[in-house]
């Protein structure tokens, strides 16, 4: 019952309160964005949801444009703003993710959205991660997802959609609370550091 129905009756009831709440903070970031990133405040990627639909994923943009002499986008550690910076350790750049849930694109639990390229690389058991929405935050977020290798982030997914229940969806609901609370790993969409998934399957593969 919980995950056929309430699951997005709650989504849908919090997500609503949540950017109501949140709408004075929402127009003032998007005002000071307006400038920092010369008229551009959100930024959007597609992403697969649920059954590999590709949605529009929405956040504030916490990167400029910037290139180098050959038109190619500089690396992200030079383009970050430094309010960029803080609205990333302060999770703020997620706040448009709100929207995405009232449409019904993700959920406020789940697996994170990742790159819609990575798609052919999945094992069938990781295929598991698209039954649900995509969520904000989910069990590899708060299972120190910053020093978890990608296997050990997908065997996450996995974990959390085959427990998924209303008592697992509260502890990461808390967890997540308090590390952005106390701003500790809240990085929810970061993959700095990371090889790309679709890069490590293909060296794989070609090893094996």
């Amino acid at each position: 019952m919980y995950k056929l129905f309430f699951k997005r009756f709650l989504d849908l009831v919090l997500s609503i309160f949540g950017f109501i709440l949140l709408f004075p903070v929402f127009l003032l970031i998007w005002f000071i964005l307006l400038f920092v990133n010369q008229g551009k405040p959100f930024f959007l990627q597609p992403r697969p949801g649920k059954n590999e639909a590709i949605f529009s994923i929405i956040k504030f943009k916490t990167m400029k444009d910037t290139k180098d002499g050959n038109g190619k986008l500089l690396p992200d550690e030079l383009r970050v703003t430094k309010f960029g910076t803080f609205l990333r350790k302060s999770s703020l750049d997620e706040i448009p993710q709100l929207i995405s849930i009232i449409k019904g694109d993700m959920s406020l639990i789940g697996p994170r959205p990742l790159r819609v390229r990575y798609l052919p690389y999945y094992t069938e058991a990781e295929k598991i991660r698209h039954t649900v929405r995509p969520g904000i935050t989910g069990l590899a977020q708060i299972s120190g997802r910053n020093l978890l290798d990608w296997d050990k982030r997908l065997q996450k997914d996995i974990e959390y959609v085959n427990n998924l229940s209303f008592i697992l969806d509260m502890q990461i609901f808390v967890k997540t609370a308090i590390k952005v609370l106390f701003r500790k790993d809240v990085a929810l969409d970061s993959e700095s550091g990371m090889i790309d998934f679709d890069v490590l399957r293909k060296n794989e593969a070609q090893k094996n």
